[in-house]
């Protein structure tokens, strides 16, 4: 049955993605096979080719598709967007997922696109080692990133504590993309009165919720534009949220960071097992992570047609019953096995979508 959904979704793809009709089709197979066997695993993909093939077979052919396809840099991009229906603006949020393959070390820096319905990967970045981003590599993704889209696309960016530092935020304001970005209560600043002090000292001596004007403090003097700060008490920390817009604002966005953990769930135990790869190799694993990312979009798309302007059910403690992610990957698994051409609709709504633009 897999065999019509492959063979459909090929037929979408053809025009958009620079491969001859093999790879094609073996492309489709590593899509459809990881969301059916949810799983990347090369093995087990290969189990949910169908027909009478050998299994060992197939499973040469998946090895040689990321032994020898080369897509080029952000070649999923584009068909990413056109999956989501990307349009106006959103808000991006940035952070790392990092795995261990044997002592190898996989460390994935993610650019990605949170909306209410879904949380799917634009931009990614390997990394060398298990250690934190560097000033350069944040500036490098997000230069990649305004090569395609312009600043104007960026709602907000949003990022933890991890992402910090007086060179990376000025880049973000003088390029104009609006962010948020939590800091460590340890951190130096030099606040409009000329003190120079930590944001503990500056907080600690109260509990409510406060906002202030700041630049941060580095190699002994105070860097980068005047920036809004915002803080809040938790129950034995403070939120701390740096913003180049309306602080109130920022803090209130800020929840929305905790969508691309949620990602890194739906992409690994929730979903596709992302960490049951074998491949170390940074170009396999970059190919690799790509076709994670189309499933990744499949399955919100999916649920957006399924449930419209609706959302889904909520249990009575208030939370969803399923995420957006689990609605769609869970419908898409189920019609593959029953209904095959159903289960790609939303990847042909996408040629109906263009057909629709060129006559208007």
């Amino acid at each position: 049955m897999h065999h019509r959904a492959i063979t459909a979704l090929a037929t979408v793809l053809g025009p958009r993605v620079d491969l001859g009709k093999t790879r094609l089709e073996t492309l489709c197979l590593l899509v459809v096979g990881m969301v059916s066997a949810r799983t990347v695993n090369l093995g087990h993909i290969a189990c949910e080719r169908p027909g009478g093939v050998q299994i060992a077979s197939t499973y040469r052919r998946l090895q040689r598709f990321f032994q020898h396809v080369d897509l080029g840099p952000d070649w999923a991009l584009p068909l990413i967007s056109e999956v989501l229906g990307l349009s106006g603006n959103w808000t991006l949020a940035l952070d790392r997922t990092h795995w261990k393959i044997g002592r190898r070390d996989v460390n994935f820096l993610v650019l990605a696109v949170v909306t209410r319905r879904f949380r799917v990967p634009l931009l990614w970045t390997l990394l060398p080692g298990g250690g934190n981003s560097g000033t350069e590599t944040r500036i490098a993704l997000i230069t990649r990133y305004l090569a395609r889209f312009p600043a104007g696309t960026v709602r907000l960016l949003l990022a933890d504590r991890e992402f910090i530092g007086a060179k990376w935020l000025e880049f973000l304001d003088d390029n104009g993309i609006p962010f948020a970005i939590r800091l460590r209560e340890d951190l130096r600043v030099v606040t409009e009165d000329g003190a120079e002090l930590t944001l503990f000292a500056r907080l600690h001596t109260t509990r409510k919720t406060r906002f202030f004007s700041a630049r941060l403090w580095n190699d002994g003097q105070a860097c980068g534009p005047l920036l809004n700060f915002a803080a809040k008490r938790l129950k034995d920390e403070w939120l701390i949220v740096v913003s180049n817009r309306a602080p109130r604002t920022a803090l209130a966005a800020y929840r929305k960071r905790w969508a691309i953990e949620c990602l890194f769930g739906d992409a690994k135990t929730r979903g596709l097992n992302l960490e049951d790869t074998r491949l170390t190799s940074p170009r396999k694993l970059d190919l690799l992570m790509a076709l994670v990312t189309l499933a990744l979009a499949w399955a919100g798309r999916t649920a957006r047609d399924l449930l419209g302007s609706a959302e889904p059910r909520r249990k009575t403690h208030g939370y969803l019953a399923k995420s957006w992610f689990r609605v769609g990957f869970d419908s898409i698994r189920n019609r593959l096995r029953t209904e095959p051409e159903d289960a790609i609709r939303s990847w042909l709504a996408i040629v109906a979508t263009r057909k629709t633009r060129r006559v208007v």
